[in-house]
């Protein structure tokens, strides 16, 4: 294990040509490299050998569904998850004496990759009105003066309880009943980043705002679809089932602004052919669109199956399907016909013969699944782009049958599942209702505030306390200049956290850090050793129990915390709460959650089974709980993003050693991008016509329709393949340049994908 740094990793750009594939044997070196600078060999092995094992520890890295047990590796991780998880589990500690030594002016001054390598936080700390440096504070003391604050409120929607996909269930249910038994829905979470957009989208559509796959819907399906993501970065034990499906004759389609590795070919390094070999061909298929085209390309498919039924008619759209389980086929297929192919072409950036040949891979195909990601949701028509692609499904019956069907990919590895336990701005009356018939109070039934309006709240100094768990809000959220000022509005801002980031630099007048468990370490409470649960992408719900000592005996479990701060806030009442007895076990909360969510009936023993539950999909059962009763179909509309001369359109990206907000290293191999994270991605021939060349030292520019300057300043041009028109720089660096009113359309989610942006020389540090 070697020590935290002291300094700032130093800023030494490299570029190699960009890697044609993922993983293979660098993978495991990298994996095994990071984790043994954080820990030690023992721990690094307790926690590979037991991560996504039964009754292991999950992996928190993303939301990929696990194998069914009996067909998982010794070794059922990915580079990245490996790094992750001994990034927890490392032995470096912050003590009170790091926070006497660093102001949070000094803080606030570093980076996320400095602040995370400084280790685990070890015990509560407070930052007083008017100083400069944290300081310890006892959890009594802690949990009295947040809970102080909440009571003084002049009323609960005055404070918001915003949590990241990193919590478990059982801590995600108590933190929406706690913020609704103090009488608000203000439950902003980071979904409201990622994955609105398609919430919304299914939801309308299909009546459910789940996908509708397993993994063994991937394996068994003819064609698939990848938009929008990457998923060698971000999901790469995906890459593990788009083999198998490979294997077993399926096509891939890869539709994404940048060709990545991972969307190429994929050697697997738990295989001679993934060590030795060439690996497996991932995308037959890759189509090089431009940022936000995806709606286009989709209506341009629908529109050519459509003229291929008028030329062959019954041969290709699902008939009875559409008539039995659909409406809105008539609307749709008129306005289907209408798309303009000089529009399609000049909004995707690809030839009408290029989706010609998608075509056909379609009608080759029984069966068909599209998998999509944040290249999809974080567009202005983020919504309307999926009810698209929810109408290229419906045409040929490709949901509610095996190896067909929606497959949002989500990144953290209980997002999911927060929505289900509650975690929710916008819960439906049937939620609300369970919860007031188990626990004696009536919640609220005005709805709360997501993540946007949240911050826009806090700037008006309508919220004075955030309270947030898990996470890095300030760093994830838009507009970062804003986003820091509102949260530096509020009276008291506190954190629950394994690790240190960026938020909590930002500070209210007051400020708590509470720390608490990760998810590798053991949770003993007074009923005993606690497992916690969790959801996968493909709504499978299983245990997660941790093996490691815990960082600090001052740890307190994230339910734990929450639990206390309840009794604290609300003494006895209202309702008949059990707070003392859901901290001690936390199978009395999971028989709580099993009579009010559907699905999870019988939940503590259920659970307890290899492989865990797997929650019902209605649209697999022929149910759809939408306005019509049947999967519906939509009209949608899109505008080509004007983007005018000299400009281009910047999306935001993770690099390969990053996780959510928290880069691990300056390194991006698989991009080719080495020792800098301030770099702009640009296609060589947009250089050329911004007479820009490779090293040029630029200011990336927002450009929005207020009077606010929005700069990224001192970044390094570096020739890419990307689209046309655009350009790609890294998350959370950008989020500066997207602007809080930049949201997508009915979803409120920020568009981070989509923004509009002028390259402007750097002016040197020393000109007059």
């Amino acid at each position: 294990m070697k020590k935290p740094p002291r300094d700032e990793p130093r800023d030494d750009l490299t570029v190699t040509p960009p890697k044609t594939w993922a993983a293979g044997v660098p993978a495991v070196v990298h994996a095994l490299e990071y984790s043994l600078a954080q820990t030690s060999p023992k721990e690094t092995a307790v926690d590979l050998l037991t991560m996504n094992q039964v009754d292991g520890i999950d992996c928190p890295g993303c939301a990929w569904a696990d194998p069914a047990p009996g067909h998982r590796h010794r070794n059922e991780y990915c580079e990245n998850g490996a790094k992750h998880i001994n990034d927890e589990a490392t032995t470096r500690r912050i003590t009170a004496d790091f926070f006497r030594e660093h102001s949070v002016s000094d803080l606030a001054g570093r980076s996320d990759l400095w602040l995370n390598q400084q280790g685990r936080l070890t015990e509560p700390m407070v930052k007083r009105p008017g100083s400069d440096h944290y300081e310890p504070i006892s959890w009594r003391d802690a949990l009295d003066l947040l809970a102080g604050e909440l009571k003084a409120l002049d009323t609960p929607d005055e404070a918001v309880f915003y949590t990241s996909g990193r919590v478990s269930n059982e801590a995600a249910f108590v933190l929406q009943l706690f913020a609704r038994a103090y009488g608000t829905n203000n439950l902003p979470d980071c979904s409201n980043m990622c994955h609105e957009s398609s919430g919304f989208a299914l939801h309308e559509t299909l009546g459910t705002g789940k996908g509708t796959v397993g993994l063994d819907d991937l394996h068994h399906a003819d064609l698939i679809f990848l938009v929008g993501q990457n998923p060698g970065t971000n999901h790469p034990r995906q890459l593990s089932a788009l083999e198998q499906a490979k294997r077993n004759g399926a096509r891939i389609v890869a539709v994404n602004p940048l060709p990545e590795a991972g969307l190429l070919r994929f050697k697997n390094p738990q295989k001679a052919s993934g060590v030795i070999g060439q690996g497996v061909r991932i995308a037959d298929r890759f189509l090089h669109i431009r940022p936000g085209g995806d709606l286009a390309l989709f209506q341009a498919l629908n529109r050519l199956l459509l003229e291929a039924e008028d030329a062959r008619p019954g041969t290709v759209l699902d008939h009875a399907f559409i008539r039995d389980s659909t409406s809105g086929f008539e609307e749709f297929a008129e306005h289907a016909r209408q798309v303009s192919w000089d529009d399609v072409v000049a909004t995707t950036g690809l030839t009408r013969e290029e989706i010609e040949r998608v075509r056909d891979e379609v009608l080759r195909s029984e069966r068909v699944i599209v998998c999509w990601a944040m290249g999809i949701t974080q567009h202005k028509h983020g919504v309307p782009t999926i009810r698209e692609i929810v109408n290229f499904l419906l045409l040929r019956g490709n949901l509610g049958r095996a190896g067909a069907g929606a497959c949002p990919v989500r990144g953290h590895s209980n997002v999911q599942g927060d929505r289900t336990m509650g975690i929710w701005e916008q819960m439906p009356d049937s939620f609300l209702d369970a919860l007031r018939d188990e626990f004696g109070f009536d919640p609220p039934r005005a709805h709360g505030l997501d993540s946007v309006n949240s911050i826009k709240a806090m700037r008006e100094g309508r919220i004075k306390v955030f309270l947030g768990v898990a996470g890095n809000f300030v760093r994830a959220a838009p507009d970062s200049a804003v986003t820091e000022a509102a949260m530096r509005n509020c009276r008291l801002t506190a954190h629950v956290s394994t690790k240190l980031n960026g938020s909590h630099t930002v500070c209210g007048r007051t400020a708590l850090i509470l720390p608490t468990l990760g998810r590798t370490e053991r949770d003993q409470q007074a009923g005993g050793e606690q497992f916690v649960t969790v959801e996968n992408s493909m709504s499978e719900v299983h245990t997660t129990r941790g093996r490691l000592k815990p960082a600090s005996p001052l740890l307190l479990s994230e339910v734990a915390i929450l639990c206390r701060l309840a009794r604290r806030t609300l003494g006895t009442g209202p309702g008949n709460v059990p707070w003392e007895e859901f901290e001690a076990d936390y199978g009395t909360i999971r028989d709580r959650i099993s009579r009010i969510v559907p699905g999870l009936h019988d939940f503590n023993r259920r659970v307890s089974r290899p492989g865990g539950i797997r929650l019902p999909n209605p649209v697999n059962e022929g149910v759809y709980r939408t306005a019509t009763g049947k999967a519906m179909f939509t009209r949608n509309t899109w505008r080509t993003p004007d983007v005018p001369e000299g400009h281009l359109l910047l999306q935001t990206l993770r690099s390969h050693d990053q996780w959510n907000t928290i880069p691990y290293t300056l390194n991006d191999r698989y991009r080719g991008i080495h020792g800098s994270r301030r770099v702009v991605m640009v296609n060589p021939e947009d250089l050329s016509a911004l007479s820009l060349t490779e090293g040029d030292r630029v200011d990336v520019v927002g450009v929005w329709h207020d009077d606010t300057e929005r700069r990224a300043e001192g970044f390094t041009v570096v020739p890419y393949p990307t689209a046309r028109g655009s350009a790609a720089a890294y998350y959370p660096e950008t989020q500066v340049l997207v602007p809080l009113d930049s949201v997508a359309d009915i979803s409120n989610q920020p568009t981070s994908k989509g923004i509009l942006v002028r390259l402007e020389r750097s002016v040197p540090p020393d000109t007059p």
